[in-house]
C-alpha cells in the first residue's frame, strides 16, 4: 500500500517511520524544508526504538518529499498530520481532492477536533475517518478510530485492518466526541494535576512521582474500569460520593499555564516550561524516555 504523511511535526516522523516497518511505501510531506530534515534527523533514533520492539524492517526507508503532488501521487491512503487547527486543515484539503483518487482514503491525526467538523470541508465525505495516534506513535501501539457521520462502515473497518495488520491496537469509537476518548481521559487528569500545583498542595516534580509511581504505576498495567472492578465499586460510591465535588471543573486554562505560555515559556521546545531544560537533557530525555517506553511495552506484552 502507497501511503502518504502530510505534515513533518511531532508525530509525522514517528507515524511514517512505523508504517514504512509495516511494508508500506511511505512519503512524509511538509513545506518547511526545515522539519523535513528534523524528521530525516530523528529516524536513527526511531529506528532503534522500533529495533528494540523486534520490528523488523520489511519496507524501503520513508521518503521525505517537499512537493505535495509527488508526495500523494498514486496514494491509496493519506494521513492529515497538520496543526490542529481547522481552516489550515481544510486548506490541505482542498489540495488534496485535485491531487489523489475518489477512492484514496484520507484519515486525520487530530488530536481531538470532531470528525464530522472536519467532514464538511472534504470532497469525498465517506473516505474519510480520524485515525489518532499517540505519542510517540512509534512505541505507542493504541490508535484510535473516529468515523464522522458521513464515514462509510468500509472505510473505519480499513483503518482498522491496517492498524491490526501492523500488529498495533485499533480502538473504534462509537461515537465522534470533541478529545475522542484518550485525550478526554487525560485532559481530564491533567486539569486536576495542574490546578493542585497551582494551588500550592505539591510542588511539580512531587506530582510527577506521585501520579508516576501511584496511579500510573498501576495503570500500565490494570485499566481504570477493571480498576473500579479490583477496588470494589462500593468503595468508589463512597469515596465520589463526597470527593467529585472537590475536583477541579475550570472551565479556563489554569492561570500558572497562561502565564507560561504568555511568557513564552512553553516547554521543551523553548527549554523552559515548568521544568527547565539544559542542552544535555533536551537531547537526552527524548532518548531516554523513549528506552523506558519500549522496556515497558515489552514487559506488558510479555516479552521480558
Amino acid at each position: 500500500m502507497k501511503i502518504a504523511v502530510i505534515g513533518m511535526g511531532s508525530m509525522g516522523p514517528g507515524m511514517a517511520a512505523r508504517l514504512a516497518r509495516g511494508g508500506h511505501e511511505v512519503t512524509g510531506y511538509d513545506l518547511d524544508s526545515a522539519a523535513l530534515a528534523r524528521a530525516e534527523k530523528l529516524q536513527p533514533m526511531i529506528a532503534t526504538a522500533l529495533d528494540g520492539l523486534g520490528i523488523a524492517a520489511e519496507g524501503a526507508p520513508v521518503r521525505f518529499l517537499s512537493n505535495l503532488e509527488e508526495a500523494v501521487a498514486g496514494a491509496d491512503l493519506v494521513i492529515e498530520n497538520v496543526p490542529e487547527n481547522v481552516e489550515i486543515k481544510a486548506t490541505v484539503y482542498a489540495r488534496l481532492a485535485a491531487l489523489v483518487s475518489p477512492d484514496t482514503v484520507i484519515a486525520t491525526d487530530t488530536s481531538g477536533i470532531p470528525i464530522t467538523k472536519l467532514q464538511a470541508h472534504v470532497a469525498e465525505p465517506a473516505r474519510f475517518v480520524g485515525m489518532h495516534w499517540s505519542n510517540p506513535p512509534h512505541i505507542v501501539p493504541m490508535i484510535e478510530v473516529i468515523g464522522g457521520e458521513q464515514t462509510a462502515p468500509e472505510t473505519v473497518a480499513f483503518i482498522r485492518d491496517l492498524i491490526t495488520s501492523l500488529g498495533l491496537l485499533p480502538v473504534v469509537l462509537k461515537k465522534d466526541v470533541p478529545g475522542f476518548v484518550e485525550n478526554r481521559v487525560l485532559y481530564a487528569l491533567l486539569r486536576e494535576c495542574v490546578d493542585l500545583v497551582d494551588a500550592g498542595v505539591i510542588d511539580p516534580v512531587d506530582l510527577d512521582t506521585c501520579v508516576n509511581w501511584g496511579i500510573g504505576f498501576k495503570l500500565s498495567a490494570i485499566g481504570p474500569m477493571r480498576l473500579l472492578d479490583m477496588a470494589g465499586l462500593d468503595i468508589y460510591e463512597s469515596v465520589s460520593s463526597f470527593l467529585n465535588a472537590e475536583l477541579s471543573t475550570r472551565a479556563d486554562v489554569a492561570p500558572m499555564v497562561a502565564q507560561k505560555n504568555a511568557e513564552g515559556n512553553l516547554g521543551m521546545k523553548t527549554g523552559q516550561g515548568l521544568f527547565t531544560y539544559s542542552e544535555e537533557e533536551l537531547a537526552s530525555l527524548p532518548v531516554e524516555r523513549g528506552r523506558k517506553l519500549v522496556a515497558l511495552r515489552r514487559i506488558l506484552e510479555g516479552r521480558e
